[in-house]
């Protein structure tokens, strides 16, 4: 990962939306949970420890935070971790805000990964390091570890990272916690990492930076991604990753967007006399795209470079994954739909299962509903609830008792539709009714007018 620092290349973005005819309103999903995002797309942003505010990350927008970095000793041992108090911080506001929590170890570290040969290749050392590892995990309340050994060779050192990360895959999956790695875009240190590395990760972070000509264009980016595709990499563990930085003057895109605003939308920019190159939100946008077709989601490298309000690349990356913008939640009023009904609880019962229907507005409060900050849709103290959780068409919206799973999480698309990110299915009027009494349930995604919703003003 690039950096004054230790590392060269890193992870980013992504959440939820809510759109109505005149209010837009934002939910979140279930405070257990990491943010869901559709097909459990990934939206991975590292933070240093020498640079960024934690109070200044969009933790709505982004699944994931890796604070960048431990440093490993050749016995298995950890360096004390800079900024302490920070990481304690991330982690408090990152739970907070449904966004899980990595240590990354490793970093570029100016080219030096003696530690990590040494103590990959000695058995001891390596059992000392996983221990370590876990106790380091438990003392500050994490939720996984990102291994970024920047890089072992093809064969023995090869080899021994493999041995690690089945080490540490073990230990930490028996705990409830991710393992991640960042890895090299293309080239010799490619073959460094053994495809039988593919089954202990949950997904690797691949650091499609410092190449391409331009800085880390969208087609040699995606080259990038499909060579480990091409290696039997699953899609959905391929994390695209992208630069918030130019080459070569390693400017951030917030400096680049605070010389000119209009940079934002593009990719290089004359600094000083000379090209620096990045990825505007143009290119952004596109490869985020790709990788909601193509992969398991973003990443960046890092928080603290991006920008803020309408240029931020963090936020253009939430946008293209859910097709919407975050305005505030908290609002309460009717919801309506098809034919101007509301979305009603049937006879105003409290019971869970009572169904959920469209009936006449009568300003009851059956029919006032508040979106709230964890995702979901209340009314009578209870939850909007896909029955069962199921994920098929014709599953029943019902009211039921808040429980922060995804049969209660609800995000609201550009086009006016409620969808439910657990099944990929939207909020359905059955049959395109509109009479008293139509069941609400959820569908195929496909806009309709039985699938439009307004939102309280």
């Amino acid at each position: 990962m690039p950096s004054p620092r230790p590392r060269r290349s890193t992870v980013a973005a992504g959440l939820l939306a809510l759109v109505t005819a005149g209010a837009t309103v934002a939910l979140a999903p279930a405070a257990a949970e990491a943010a869901v995002l559709p097909n459990n797309f990934k939206s991975v942003g590292y933070l240093p420890s020498w640079s960024g505010d934690v109070n200044a990350v969009q933790y709505g927008k982004l699944t994931h935070i890796n604070y960048a970095f431990a440093l490993p000793n050749a016995d298995g041992t950890l360096r004390a971790v800079d900024n302490p108090g920070k990481l304690s911080s991330l982690v408090s506001l990152g739970h907070a805000n449904n966004v899980k929590v990595s240590i990354a170890i490793g970093g570029w570290n100016d080219g030096d990964d003696s530690a990590f040969e040494a103590l990959a290749g000695n058995s001891g050392a390596r059992g000392a390091f996983v221990n370590n590892v876990i106790g380091f995990v438990n003392q500050y309340n994490l939720d996984g570890v990102d291994i970024d050994w920047e890089y072992p060779d093809p064969g023995t050192s090869a080899n021994n990272y493999a041995s690690l990360m089945q080490q540490l895959s073990t230990a930490l999956h028996a705990r409830g916690k991710l393992l991640t790695s960042a890895v090299v875009s293309e080239g010799y240190y490619l073959q460094g990492v053994p495809t039988t590395v593919f089954g202990y990760v949950d997904w690797l972070n691949i650091m499609a930076y410092d190449g391409g000509s331009p800085h880390a264009n969208y087609d040699w980016s995606i080259a990038s991604v499909n060579g480990w595709k091409a290696r039997g990499l699953p899609a959905a563990k391929a994390v695209l990753g992208v630069p918030f930085y130019s080459r070569p003057g390693y400017y951030t895109y917030a400096a680049l967007v605070g010389m000119d605003p209009a940079n934002a939308n593009r990719d290089c920019a004359t600094v000083g006399g000379s090209q620096e190159c990045y990825n505007g939100i143009p290119t952004i946008t596109r490869k985020t795209q790709w990788a909601l077709a193509n992969a398991g989601g973003m990443m960046n490298w890092e928080l603290s470079q991006d920008s803020t309000g309408s240029t931020s690349l963090v936020s253009a990356i939430y946008q293209t994954v859910t097709g919407g913008t975050p305005p505030p939640t908290g609002r309460t009023g009717p919801i309506t739909g098809i034919a101007g009904k509301c979305v009603d609880v049937a006879a105003a019962g409290t019971a869970n299962g009572t169904a959920i229907q469209l009936y006449t507005c009568n300003g009851t409060a059956a029919q006032s509903w508040t979106v709230g900050g964890d995702g979901t849709l209340r009314a009578l103290a209870k939850c909007a609830d896909v029955t069962s959780g199921s994920t098929a068409n014709g599953a029943k919206v019902q009211l039921w008792d808040c429980n922060g799973t995804g049969a209660q999480v609800w995000q609201a698309q550009s086009n006016g539709t409620l969808r439910n990110p657990q099944s990929n299915k939207c909020l359905d009027a059955t049959d395109n009714g509109s009479a008293d009494g139509t069941r609400l349930q959820i569908w195929d995604c496909f806009g309709g007018a039985n699938q439009v919703w307004r939102l309280p003003a």
